[in-house]
């Protein structure tokens, strides 16, 4: 497997991996993420695939830029300028074998070459799954937040 930068190439597939997870705890619809979605992480080159043999997209995650994320008063001072991570998506047959955690250190190596000290994320409340991988690789709870209509934890580690 290897992890390389989307293409416009991608798009479709990626719909359908993101559709795939409607209805779970993330709480993603028909509308987010969508195709304008798609468009503004390929434009920054912040979205990034992890790839089988087939070249089957079987991961994805994108480093985000939200002013709205950026502006709340939990994140750590001493680990700015800091980056965030987003929408991260391992395809359903492939979960529980590690390639979140491998997603989440490859974005933070991009965000890291790019001269973030830290890095932060937004996870939904009760996403039990999620709140034990991150914390697993080091993140740490540092807040809780009402954004997009929905309430989220607010995790951040240092590099």
């Amino acid at each position: 497997m290897k992890i390389i930068n989307a293409t416009p190439k991608d798009k479709e597939e990626l719909l359908s991996l993101y559709h795939a997870m409607i209805g779970g705890p993330c709480e993603w619809s028909e509308n987010y993420p969508d195709e304008n979605t798609i468009a503004f992480d390929l434009k920054n080159e912040d979205l990034f695939v992890m790839k089988n043999d087939k070249e089957e997209i079987v991961a994805t995650i994108s480093i985000d830029h939200d002013d709205a994320v950026e502006a709340l008063t939990c994140w750590r001072a001493d680990l700015a300028p800091s980056g965030e991570l987003s929408r991260l998506c391992v395809r359903k047959d492939m979960q529980g074998q590690g390639i979140a955690k491998t997603m989440m250190n490859y974005a933070c190596d991009v965000l890291k070459s790019r001269g973030m000290k830290g890095v932060h994320i937004l996870v939904r409340e009760g996403h039990v799954v999620a709140l034990s991988t991150y914390a697993k690789i080091g993140f740490e709870t540092v807040g809780e937040c009402d954004l997009f209509d929905k309430h989220f934890v607010c995790m951040e580690r240092g590099f």
